[in-house]
């Protein structure tokens, strides 16, 4: 993290927006707006962008406070953690292009860990949504879009920078599911989280979905959650033997 001030660790004056976005423009407008939607403003808005060709980036310059960052790498993986690297915030809040924040989003989550120090990170609930005049796409799971659900994904993610450099940032081998991974990885360690009970993310179901539509998503998936039975395998050996030494 780009940290060059001196504030405590739970001082939280400053909350870094991020966007990771290649060819965005269809959607980009109604994402940004919804960053401004709460009593607390974001310090600055990073908007990492991954060689978008149509008007990303000049519909990104017209809000205040965005800085945009050209990836230099590939994958969005690696676009969240050049992202990361290059905030300044106490904390970092995340929102793909084309997902909207309700009012009030950074208002709710700031408050949560202002009074509990100890959070690494919040998430709130979720609810799906299909874009104008899209069919469901094949493989999405049409229930979700009867009601909210709990929202462990990047949208909803409002994290200290502690946590990156506790668990370290996400996984490049992922074309997608990293964030499935990363959640896994701070569950496992025993990051201090809490999720907020309330719809504070609509998140657009349609067919362009980069985590919807990517063939091997379910492959990439499993290989998170087999990572994550390994290390709970390994967790638990190594305190069976730290018994016996004792």
């Amino acid at each position: 993290m780009n940290q060059t001030n001196d504030r405590g660790a739970d001082d939280m004056s400053s909350v870094s927006a991020i966007v990771c976005v290649r060819n965005g423009a269809r959607y980009l407008a109604e994402a940004m707006d919804s960053i401004y939607g709460s009593t607390i403003q974001p310090t600055e808005v990073i908007v990492l962008d991954g060689g978008s060709s149509d008007d990303t980036c000049a519909i990104a310059r017209t809000y205040p406070g965005v800085r945009i960052v050209p990836q230099r790498s590939t994958g969005i993986a690696n676009a969240y953690n050049e992202a990361i690297t290059a905030a300044n915030g106490d904390l970092l809040a995340f929102l793909s292009h084309d997902d909207i924040w309700l009012p009030g989003k950074l208002d709710k989550h700031v408050a949560a860990m202002r009074a509990d120090p100890a959070l690494d990170y919040t998430t709130s609930l979720v609810q799906h949504f299909l874009d104008d005049g899209a069919a469901v796409p094949n493989g999405f799971r049409r229930e979700l879009l009867d009601g909210p659900v709990p929202g462990a994904i990047m949208e909803t993610l409002v994290v200290r920078p502690r946590a990156f450099e506790k668990i370290g940032g996400f996984n490049p081998k992922f074309r997608a599911g990293e964030d499935t991974d990363w959640f896994a990885r701070a569950r496992d360690i025993g990051l201090a989280s809490a999720m907020l009970p309330e719809v504070l993310v609509r998140k657009r179901v349609h067919e362009t979905n980069l985590s919807i539509n990517t063939g091997n998503l379910n492959r990439h998936l499993m290989v998170a959650l087999r990572a994550s039975v390994v290390r709970k395998r390994e967790a638990a050996a190594k305190v069976g033997v730290d018994n016996v030494g004792d």
